[in-house]
Parts: structure tokens; C-alpha cells; sequence
């Protein structure tokens, strides 16, 4: 039984690296034996083949029906064959008939093993369809396993049975990974190929940075606050819109966290990439407004066939409105999911625009902005004013340096630069606002 002791061995150790039960590696090596016998004994055998671990054996026995004349020579014996083992056996009796393992021969155990070794890939395709399948936008995170011609090969660290690939175009290009280091991405997508499911990771995609919010924000794990829509050019900036279910939780507030302690968890691991966290709206002229901060927006307005917004703002908002290459537009554009056309005051007006075209809305007071809305306020400092209570414009108009050094995180130089802020757009209402 040294051979069947072997294979025994050999299925322990496949057991442990294939994460596969013993039940189903019972199972797979008994239809490999039974393979091995149909190759030498006939399509049609017939077998009880029992399996004993501890003893390291393994029994198999042939089962032949007794007849008068054979026809299937794969499960039938005639009576007189059988009688010259047994005397007692009839028509109809089943004659059992002992075969050791060795006795298969070489090509049999070859079969029995390609068999196993065929129905073991298959299951771990199964698996590792069913495993992912539904799993596309999670964080997964692994080691480079070699650099093949661009793309990262990932062996994940609870599933390493798993072909996992970062390709060159779902690459950060600033980012140089070597082999054997960590790396985190999110699963894009499963594709099937002939070797099995593929997973296609990604660290370009807007997705890995809803992923690592849903990391860093216990809120969005919860389902209270969730990230409606996210843009990004990779690299350089993301814009992500959120919404809470519940009125009491700020999304914003939520997303930045404490200090701003977690979208800096999320800037750190995209290397510095900026991220502008906005509130969704389902008004989509409201949420175009909100998608181009920082820039202030005068007036939007929208034509819902073409899905075309255009927006207004002052003269000396437009640079940062369009944002480096048009950077900042092109990504609120892809936020909302509108074609936003943007104009200065100016060149509205010589359009024929509305008047008095920078008439605030009674709804959107220049005192009521919120915050995050400001030009030159940092994410950091807006969430340690929101922890204050402090929401909006109107909310530290009436505050003094010595209010500002109070709160905790407020260096001094942070609450000069937001006196500076304050000084700044106070004066310019004092001055007359926005045109007419």
C-alpha cells in the first residue's frame, strides 16, 4: 500500500495549499481512481473504493454483476468464472473483486492524478468566481508579486490562490512598486479567461478612493453617510460628492473626520493627490454649484435636454472655476454628469445674460455659505471649526484671533490667515459685492 500511502501524503499537503477540504479531496481522488479504472477496465465500471486516512489505505474493490453470457465485460462476470472463485455464487450476485492501488500502473495513476489535478482548478475557478462576483469596488490588499511588461502581479493575502493584476493604464504612474512590497487597490472588475477568473485591480480608478473612505469612515461602513458620485484625474485631484441619511450626521464632516485625520488617511495613500469633498443635491443646478468649489458661483442655470449647465461666476473667480488645464470643471462636470459651460460676469453679460445678474438667491446668502465652501480655508481647519460649531461664513464673522487660538488644532499662523479671510470677504461686501 506504499503507493496509496504516497497519494494519501500528497493530499494532506494539497488540503492545507489549496484550502480545500478533505471531504472534497475524498471525493476528487475517488473520481480519479474511477477514471483510472475506466481506462483500464472499461467505460462502464463499477467500484466501491473506500478511503482510510489514519491507516494511510486505500481500498478498492471491483463490482461484477454474475450472468449467464457477458455483454459488458466492464461490470459483468459469467457464473462460470465466477464459480471458480466461489462455488456458491448464482446469476444475479454481485462478485466483489480486490484490486491494489499499485496494480493501476503508471498511465492509470497518471489519469487518476491529471483528474484530480483537473477537478481541483476547477473548483478554485468556482470559488474564486463566487468569492469576487459580487465584490467589485472592495479594497483588497496583497504583495507585487513580479512586474510583467507594465502590469503588477498581486498574490492578495487571503486569497493567493487568485490570478490578481494591477494593469499599466489602472496604475498611479507616480507611484514605483518592487517586487515583494505591499500594495492596496480596489477590485474593478472579474474577468474570465482560459486559465479562470482574472481580477482586475486598480489604484486609478475613482473607485479606490470611495473604497479607502469606506475604510476610513465608520459612517459610510454603516450606511448612514454615502458617496454619491466621485470624479478624479489621477495623481492630481479627485472630487467626491456625499449624502447622510440621517439629518443629524454632517456628510462632510463625516468624510473629513476629527482634525481632518481621515481624509489625510486617504491623501497619504494617494500620495498627496488633492481631494474636494462636497455635499450631493438632487437639483442638479444646485449640485453644479457645489461641485466647482472652491471657486464661488454667481448663478447656474440648466437645460435639462441638452444636460447642459451654465455657470456664472465674479472676475476673479473664473481661474480657479476652470482650475489648472481646466482641470476643476472638467471634474464637476464629470461629478455631476452635466456639460457645465462656464462665463465671467463679463462675458455673460455681453451674452445678454439676466438683470441684475449677481443677485444672490433668497435661498444662498453670501452669509450663509458653509465653510468648505471658502477659498483658502484648508480641509483641516474647516473640520476643527465644524467640531466648534462653527458652519458657516456667518458663524466666525463675529470671532477674534483670540477665539480662533482657543480651539484645539488652531496654530497661530492659521488663525491669522483666517482673519485674513474674513478681513477680506467682509470688505468686499463693504465695497458693494458682487455686480449687477
Amino acid at each position: 500500500m506504499a503507493g496509496s500511502a504516497e497519494i494519501l501524503t500528497a493530499l494532506r499537503e494539497l488540503s492545507n495549499l489549496k484550502q480545500i477540504t478533505r471531504e472534497e479531496l475524498h471525493g476528487l481522488l475517488q473520481d480519479g481512481i474511477l477514471a483510472a479504472l475506466a481506462k483500464k477496465h472499461g467505460a462502464n465500471v463499477q467500484a466501491e473504493i473506500d478511503i482510510d486516512e489514519a491507516k494511510g489505505a486505500i481500498r478498492i474493490v471491483l463490482l461484477k454483476t454474475v450472468v449467464e453470457e457477458v455483454t459488458d465485460e466492464s461490470r459483468e462476470v459469467t457464473v462460470e468464472e465466477a464459480r471458480f472463485m466461489d462455488p456458491e455464487f448464482q446469476v444475479g450476485d454481485v462478485m466483489e473483486i480486490p484490486v491494489d492501488f499499485m496494480e493501476f500502473g503508471r498511465t492509470a495513476v497518471q489519469a487518476a492524478k491529471q483528474r484530480i489535478i483537473q477537478r481541483v482548478r476547477e473548483g478554485e475557478r468556482t470559488r474564486i468566481r463566487d468569492e469576487f462576483a459580487g465584490r467589485v469596488g472592495d479594497l483588497l490588499s496583497g504583495e507585487v508579486q513580479q512586474i510583467e511588461r507594465g502590469k503588477l502581479v498581486v498574490m492578495l493575502n487571503k486569497f493567493r490562490e487568485a490570478e490578481a493584476i494591477i494593469p499599466y493604464r489602472e496604475q498611479n504612474h507616480r507611484e514605483h512598486y518592487h517586487q515583494g512590497e505591499p500594495v492596496r487597490a480596489v477590485l474593478k472588475r472579474v474577468e474570465d479567461t482560459p486559465k479562470g477568473p482574472r481580477l482586475i485591480l486598480s489604484r486609478s480608478d475613482a473607485l479606490f478612493v470611495q473604497a479607502l473612505f469606506k475604510l476610513e469612515v465608520p459612517e459610510i461602513q454603516q450606511g448612514i453617510v454615502e458617496i454619491k458620485a466621485a470624479a478624479r484625474e489621477v495623481g492630481s485631484r479627485t472630487k467626491i460628492a456625499v449624502t447622510s441619511r440621517d439629518e443629524a450626521v454632517d456628510p462632510v464632516g463625516a468624510c473629513v473626520g476629527l482634525k481632518g485625520a481621515r481624509v489625510q488617511a486617504v491623501v497619504n495613500e494617494l500620495g498627496g493627490e488633492r481631494i474636494d469633498i462636497v455635499p450631493w443635491s438632487p437639483d442638479p443646478e444646485r449640485f453644479a454649484k457645489l461641485a466647482l468649489a472652491p471657486a464661488r458661483v454667481a448663478r447656474v442655470f440648466s437645460d435639462a435636454v441638452s444636460r447642459t449647465i451654465q455657470a456664472v461666476v465674479d472676475e476673479d473667480q473664473l481661474s480657479l472655476a476652470i482650475g489648472r488645464n481646466g482641470q476643476n470643471v472638467r471634474l464637476a462636470s464629470e461629478l455631476t454628469g452635466w456639460k457645465i459651460d462656464l462665463y465671467s460676469s463679463r462675458e455673460w453679460m455681453e451674452k445678454g445674460g439676466e438683470s441684475p445678474l449677481f443677485a444672490p438667491l433668497p435661498d444662498d446668502a453670501e452669509a450663509d455659505v458653509p465653510l468648505n465652501e471658502i477659498e483658502g480655508l484648508e480641509t483641516a481647519t474647516v473640520a476643527v471649526l465644524a467640531e466648534a460649531g462653527y458652519r458657516t461664513l456667518n458663524d466666525i464673522l463675529d470671532l477674534d484671533r483670540d477665539d480662533l487660538l482657543r480651539l484645539p488644532g488652531i496654530a497661530p499662523e492659521e488663525a491669522d490667515r483666517i482673519m485674513a479671510i474674513i478681513d477680506e470677504l467682509t470688505t468686499e461686501d463693504d465695497e458693494g459685492g458682487r455686480e449687477a
